[in-house]
C-alpha cells in the first residue's frame, strides 16, 4: 500500500511540475508582448504568429513591414522551430511575408558570417523571389559576410552600420591531414575504394595533384557564381571585383559603401524608414514572425531522461554552434567562424 501511495504522490508532483512550467512560460510570453510588442493572430493557415515590434503611426494605409532575421551560420543542419531545419523556417517566413497582401515590404536583418554554399544560395533565391513581389530592404548588423553578404545581394536596398563587417566574397573547403599523427601512434588506415577520387579528402594520406586540381575547380566554380551574383546585383564589372575587393577580404560598412557593395550607411531605424518609403506606407507598423508555443516539444524534452554519465550542455547564444565540416563548400569567413 505504501508503494502505491508513493507512486501516486510522485505522479502528482510530476504533473504539478509540468503545469508550473506551462504557467510560467505563458506568463513570460504574456509579459514580453506588452507595451510596443504585442502578440496578434496571424492569418488562417499561416505557420507563424506575428508580434508587433514598432507600432503604426500617422495615417493607417493598411500596410505593414515584416522583419525577417538571418542570424548565425546559414546551414541546413540546424534544427528549426516549426520545420525540420532553421533554413526551412526562414524560407517559410519569407513565403508568409510574400503572400500576405498586408505586408508592403520586408526588412531583412542579417547578422551572419556566412555558411554552406547551397544553403546560402537557396536563401538568396527565396529573397529574390520575394523581391519580385515587394521591396526587400537589408539591414546588416555586426556581420553580414561571405554567405551573409551573398544573401544580402538579393535585397532591393542595402544598409550597413559604419562598423559592420561584410564582403568576404569567396569560397572555402577544409580538411585535416593527420597522417603524421597516425604514424607516431602506430596506426595504419587501410582504404578500399571504387575509384581514384572516392577518398579524395582522406586525412590519412596526402592529396594527389589531380585531387588538388579537382577540388580547386569546384572552389573556382562556386566562386565564379558568387562573384557573378555580386556583379549583377550591385552593377559592378566582374573584372573589377576579381582584381579588387572580391579576394576574400572582409571590409567595414564604410569601405563597403566606397566599393558600392551597399547603398547607404545606417541602422535598423534607417532601414525601417526606407522599407516604409518603398512600401508607400510612411506610418506602417513593423512586425516579426514567431513560432507558436509547441508544448509537445517541451513534454518530449522533459520525458527524455539523461542516461547515466551524460552531460547537459546549455547554449546561451554567445557562441555559434556550427563548425566547418569536412567535405562541404562554404561561403564563410573563417576569421569570424568558430
Amino acid at each position: 500500500m505504501s508503494q502505491k501511495r508513493s507512486g501516486c504522490l510522485t505522479a502528482v508532483l510530476v504533473v504539478a511540475f509540468l503545469v508550473s512550467i506551462i504557467l510560467n512560460v505563458s506568463f513570460l510570453t504574456g509579459r514580453s508582448s506588452r507595451g510596443l510588442r504585442s502578440s496578434i493572430q496571424s492569418s488562417p493557415g499561416a505557420p507563424f504568429g506575428e508580434e508587433v515590434v514598432v507600432q503604426a503611426s500617422g495615417e493607417d494605409t493598411g500596410k505593414r513591414v515584416a522583419i525577417v532575421a538571418v542570424r548565425g551560420i546559414i546551414s541546413s543542419a540546424e534544427p528549426g522551430q516549426i520545420n525540420e531545419t532553421a533554413l526551412d523556417d526562414l524560407l517559410a517566413e519569407l513565403k508568409q511575408a510574400r503572400e500576405d497582401h498586408t505586408v508592403g515590404a520586408v526588412l531583412l536583418r542579417i547578422d551572419s558570417p556566412g555558411g554552406e554554399v547551397t544553403a546560402s544560395d537557396v536563401l538568396y533565391q527565396e529573397v529574390v523571389k520575394t523581391r519580385a513581389v515587394k521591396p526587400v530592404v537589408v539591414s546588416m548588423d555586426s556581420v553580414a559576410a561571405s554567405g551573409g553578404y551573398y544573401v544580402a545581394c538579393a535585397g532591393s536596398y542595402l544598409f550597413a552600420h559604419e562598423t559592420s563587417i561584410t564582403a568576404s566574397i569567396g569560397v572555402i573547403m577544409q580538411s585535416i591531414n593527420y597522417q603524421s599523427l597516425l604514424g607516431k601512434v602506430g596506426v595504419e588506415v587501410n582504404t578500399f575504394k571504387s575509384g581514384a577520387f572516392k577518398d579524395m579528402l582522406n586525412g590519412a594520406r596526402e592529396l594527389t595533384e589531380a585531387e588538388r586540381e579537382y577540388v580547386q575547380g569546384l572552389i573556382d566554380q562556386s566562386y565564379g557564381r558568387f562573384v557573378g551574383i555580386v556583379a549583377k546585383e550591385r552593377h559592378i564589372e566582374e573584372s573589377t571585383l576579381r582584381s579588387g575587393v572580391a579576394d576574400g577580404r572582409i571590409v567595414s560598412g564604410v569601405d563597403a559603401l566606397r566599393e558600392k557593395l551597399i547603398d547607404e550607411l545606417g541602422g535598423f531605424d534607417e532601414a525601417l524608414a526606407k522599407a516604409r518609403e518603398l512600401a508607400k506606407a510612411p506610418g506602417a507598423a513593423a512586425i516579426r514572425y514567431s513560432a507558436p508555443m509547441a508544448f509537445g516539444r517541451l513534454f518530449r524534452l522533459l520525458s527524455e531522461a539523461p542516461t547515466k554519465g551524460a552531460k547537459v550542455q546549455v547554449d546561451f547564444g554567445g557562441k555559434l554552434s556550427s563548425h566547418l565540416q569536412s567535405g562541404r563548400l562554404y561561403f564563410l569567413s573563417p576569421v569570424l567562424a568558430p
